[in-house]
């Protein structure tokens, strides 16, 4: 086991041993135990009372962020040339169809997100084994397969974010920067596990949210009251 060094035990020594924190404290304390020299991410993980193997117990979706998640997100939109002005416009930082195709074919995947349209889909399909395991693939449930390019591209640079519970029945997400004030990790916050409530499909039975964790990049995990909503 590594040892854990001065500034880590100083981190962990402010974590309450034992002790569940609202959404609130634990948003004041993550950013109190964070000491990395550059502006770390500001996670947090929900385990769900969910079998994500079963198609009627997935929880997937997608929300806007009130604040943002801090992050300068890379768009790529790749888009037929009628709509390439609509989306440089928005903000998209890559724009373009076939070079781009070819560049993601080549193993390029310098990008956060992928926008297109639903006529470009079918382009996209042979490069699922590059994009899938790297969470790039668009996906009408997502709101980047569409026609409103525009919106879309906006959306994402504006702070939405899509999230899939993982095989071990885990929400993670990204929900801001040490540097956000604790209001904000807040309102972030409660915003993901609002939209998660709503998410509750309606095959999982017994406890939903079993619990809850907030951390910074490299901090200790802060637990957080599962009671919500």
């Amino acid at each position: 086991m590594a040892r854990l060094t001065k500034k880590q035990k100083e981190a962990l020594a402010k974590i309450e041993k034992g002790k569940i924190y609202s959404v609130t404290e634990a948003s004041a304390l993550v950013k109190d135990i964070t000491n990395t020299k550059f502006d770390a991410s500001v996670d947090i993980a929900v385990r769900l009372g969910v079998d994500p193997r079963k198609a009627n117990q997935m929880v997937r979706g997608v929300v806007t962020l009130p604040h943002g998640t801090g992050k300068d997100v890379k768009v790529l939109a790749l888009v037929t040339p009628d709509k390439e002005a609509e989306a440089r416009e928005a903000g998209a930082d890559y724009v373009g169809l076939d070079e781009y195709l070819e560049k993601i074919k080549n193993g390029w995947t310098d990008v956060d997100v992928i926008v297109t349209m639903p006529s470009v889909m079918g382009k996209l399909g042979p490069l699922g084994r590059v994009l899938g395991p790297r969470g790039l693939m668009p996906n009408p449930k997502t709101g980047t397969v569409t026609m409103d390019v525009a919106k879309a591209v906006s959306d994402v640079k504006a702070g939405k974010i899509d999230f899939k519970v993982d095989k071990t029945g885990i929400v993670h997400a990204s929900i801001g920067k040490a540097s956000f004030s604790a209001d904000k990790i807040v309102d972030n916050a409660n915003e993901l596990l609002q939209t998660l409530m709503k998410l509750k499909p309606t095959a999982a039975k017994g406890i939903y949210v079993k619990s809850i964790f907030m951390s910074s990049t490299m901090s200790p995990s802060i637990a957080v009251d599962p009671k919500i909503g």
